[in-house]
């Protein structure tokens, strides 16, 4: 069968990494893949979560599936993250959650679902935006549109651009936004900007699909929701996707959920009886395991405050990061400004650095960045952040 067919090309993200497994040099420093690292270079996995499935394995009695929408109480505890325990949206009981296979798989869930009922719809999309966005839509049957986002002048979001080109998205088509910390530009709206947007939504009657992957590392918890509370206040159709991974350190749990929002709890299950429906034919169940730890850490308040705590553990070691990675280009006499890097948040930076740049650092430095600069500052070390900075002035010489 696959004697004439080529080779798909590899991943551009995953691939890299490969690449760097494969590299015998001692120094050499991926900046490329996008999961959080500690200080000593290792994904931990988080304390509270050690005690959850201490206390888990201890306790369960079964292995049998979980309901096609996931544990009942996973779904609850998601919607208190999203919109906090005494929102509107909870007690009207207008929104349906499912545990999806993580944040990837609640997109592709909410594709799905959409485009059975949009099929002539067009997906909007920020330039840039994370890879895989497009490629999740593309394969559920989407066409694909851009709209301006982040401006390479400024460093910041293009914000007159993106609200004029949200202007003149069709009804009926679907925006898809980032909440936090943008991937992979690091920079995000604030407050008043997010009202215009919701305002522009409303007036326009396109559907937001909010990609909410990174809650608590740009400023908190709560903090971070504020944008998913403006949606909610609206009153209007919308989707959340979100994602356990980094924020409890879940990646290979495959823990993330998909939260459809409607004007009325009526509408809502509905959209729960399709969503189903989609899932049945898809992967049926989801997985168990870390659903049901980070069900525990939510339900518990000891374990729910030590998780709080990781978080800004978390978030502060990155700011850390930004803040080492500025000063010490400027302390090697750096001349082109990189103060932009200690203002973006959560865990990717649109660095500055050109393409040429980048493959010098990877050819003659063992140092991984993804095309077009996009850093991940988790990936900086205290161990490596002198050679990075010494390698990226060199470059910058070169």
């Amino acid at each position: 069968m696959w004697k004439e067919i080529d080779a798909a090309p590899a991943d551009a993200i995953l691939g890299l990494t490969e690449a760097f497994k494969s590299d015998s040099n001692p120094k050499k420093v991926n900046l490329g893949v996008g999961v959080f690292k500690d200080d000593q270079g290792t994904t931990p996995i988080l304390k509270c979560i050690k005690a959850a499935e201490k206390k888990l394995v201890e306790t369960e009695s079964t292995k049998g599936y979980l309901p096609i929408s996931g544990s009942p109480a996973y779904a609850a505890n998601v919607q208190k993250l999203l919109f906090g325990a005494d929102s509107e949206v909870i007690a009207s009981g207008r929104a349906a959650t499912i545990h999806s296979p993580g944040g990837t798989g609640a997109l592709r869930v909410g594709a799905d679902l959409l485009k059975k009922f949009r099929p002539d719809a067009t997906l909007w999309v920020s330039t840039p935006t994370w890879a895989n966005h497009k490629g999740i839509f593309t394969a559920a049957g989407f066409g694909i549109g851009d709209y301006p986002y982040y401006d390479p002048q400024t460093k910041g979001v293009d914000f007159e651009g993106m609200l004029a080109a949200l202007e003149n998205v069709p009804a009926g088509d679907i925006v898809l936004m980032h909440v936090c910390c943008h991937n992979p530009t690091g920079v995000d709206l604030v407050g008043g900007q997010w009202d215009q947007v919701v305002e522009v939504a409303k007036a326009k009657g396109w559907m937001p699909f909010l990609d909410f992957a990174y809650q608590g590392f740009g400023d908190g918890v709560e903090e971070d929701r504020a944008a998913v509370e403006k949606f909610a206040a609206a009153g209007i159709d919308f989707f959340v996707a979100s994602s356990f991974s980094k924020n409890l350190g879940l990646y290979n749990e495959r823990t993330g959920a998909l939260t459809v929002v409607s004007p009325t709890a009526a509408e809502s299950a509905v959209a729960m009886s399709h969503i189903k429906t989609t899932i049945r034919v898809n992967y049926s169940n989801p997985p168990a395991h870390g659903g049901l730890a980070a069900s525990m850490v939510l339900d518990d308040s000891a374990l729910y405050d030590q998780w709080i705590g990781e978080v800004a553990e978390m978030r502060d070691r990155i700011r850390n990061m930004r803040a080492l990675l500025v000063d010490g280009l400027v302390a090697r006499g750096v001349g082109q400004d990189f103060s932009f890097i200690k203002e973006q948040r959560g865990m990717f930076s649109f660095s500055g650095l050109s393409n040429e740049v980048v493959a010098w650092l990877k050819e003659n430095k063992a140092i991984y960045i993804v095309g077009g600069g996009r850093i991940n500052v988790a990936g900086l070390t205290t161990a490596n952040i002198g050679y990075v900075c010494d390698a990226i002035a060199e470059a910058l010489k070169a």
